[in-house]
């Protein structure tokens, strides 16, 4: 889970060890962490990228926390990369056809939002699309009805209108979304962690006046991947980050596996800026039979 020490050895061997007592009266065959209860909760120890500012859901850890689970035995599970790019000032003619003939041959549509309300319709298709587009990740679990709630009501409060990207087929059936956001992570900052009393006027600043945005989600159906739909998405974010002077964009933590995701960035001549890893470790069970 989250898993927080001093740099003192005894102490990180102390709450390992703790985690493997649990781990064997539970009769489990092995440890793994740090990671949240889904995949939308942080999860993966920091590598690289310790001078680099966190995003709003990326864990942040000193570069001693690795050391120390290495030198008690664990091995990495799995690796994620983070990239950063500079954002384009000019679109490229060949995505600007390219995006035009793909959205005319499906007869494609991107949604444009007179307001936050007018996207509440549509959280639970991103959800269900979220699940059609990663199932065949590793690590991928379905997302339950009651954690679509959970999330719609953490960070609903927090998207604007402007950075949702919707697609949608004749049927006016969702097939492809983007949700990028303003970064907060100054406004967290100066907000110590905190909207109240004063920290919602951090969070409202760096709502009007940035410079610099994190894609949080993207999903595309299936039946639509590989068929040129990204190029439609990134005309979109292209257009509204230039209107609100958006200078450079960060991605969120993707599976090292995960090569299709990252073929979004090509383009954008991006840098591999930080890593993290989940470690694990076998568990010898006392009752040999388990």
């Amino acid at each position: 889970g989250w898993l927080d020490f001093i740099d003192d050895f005894e102490v990180s061997k102390a709450l390992i060890n703790k985690a493997i007592e649990f781990a064997v009266e539970k009769k489990m065959k092995m440890i793994e962490g740090p990671m949240g209860f889904t995949n939308l909760d942080k999860s993966g120890m920091l590598t690289m990228g310790f001078d680099k500012l966190a995003t709003m859901i990326g864990l942040y850890n000193f570069e001693y926390y690795p050391q120390h689970l290495e030198k008690l035995g664990l091995v990495k599970e799995k690796e994620w990369v983070e990239y950063e790019m500079d954002f384009p000032t000019v679109l490229s003619e060949k995505l600007n056809k390219f995006s035009s003939l793909i959205a005319e041959k499906y007869k494609l549509k991107v949604l444009h939002f007179k307001n936050k309300k007018e996207i509440i319709p549509l959280i639970e298709p991103m959800f269900k699309l979220l699940d059609q587009t990663y199932n065949t990740l590793s690590t991928y679990t379905p997302i339950s009805d009651d954690q679509i709630k959970t999330y719609k009501e953490k960070y609903f409060p927090f998207i604007d209108k402007n950075y949702v990207i919707c697609v949608e087929d004749e049927n006016h059936q969702l097939i492809a979304f983007a949700v990028t956001m303003p970064s907060y992570s100054r406004a967290l900052q100066k907000a110590k962690g905190k909207l109240f009393p004063f920290g919602w006027w951090h969070f409202l600043q760096a709502g009007k006046k940035n410079d610099r945005a994190n894609f949080y989600l993207i999903g595309i159906h299936p039946e639509y991947q590989r068929r040129g739909v990204t190029a439609i998405i990134f005309k979109e974010i292209f257009i509204r980050f230039n209107k609100m002077g958006i200078k450079f964009a960060e991605t969120n933590p993707e599976l090292e596996e995960n090569k299709s995701v990252q073929a979004l960035w090509h383009d954008y001549n991006p840098t591999n800026h930080k890593r993290r890893r989940t470690y694990s470790m076998k568990i010898k069970s006392e009752n040999p039979d388990a």
